[in-house]
């Protein structure tokens, strides 16, 4: 049984998102003014050979062993459809 998991990776609020700060830069530029912000967020699709909840709980291990570093990163987790 294989599982597909979603992983989405982004900064803790009030951190510096300067990838998400030039975006918005570039909207203004391109006459685009009604953006109010822009994050920057990182999606991993991985598929693992177990079932769901064996699968969440890998994927969590995959977070915070190489994906995220908690002091400035948050995560989440889901079962893609």
């Amino acid at each position: 049984m294989t599982t597909e998991i979603e992983i989405q990776v982004g900064l803790k609020s009030g951190m510096a998102d300067p990838e998400g700060v030039n975006v918005k830069k570039a909207l203004n530029l391109l006459g685009i003014n009604s953006v109010r912000k822009v994050e920057s967020i990182k999606c991993y699709k991985i598929i693992i050979e177990k079932n769901e909840p064996e699968a969440i709980q890998e994927a969590e291990e995959i977070c915070k062993k190489l994906l995220a570093n908690p002091v400035v990163h948050e995560y989440s987790i889901s079962v893609a459809k």
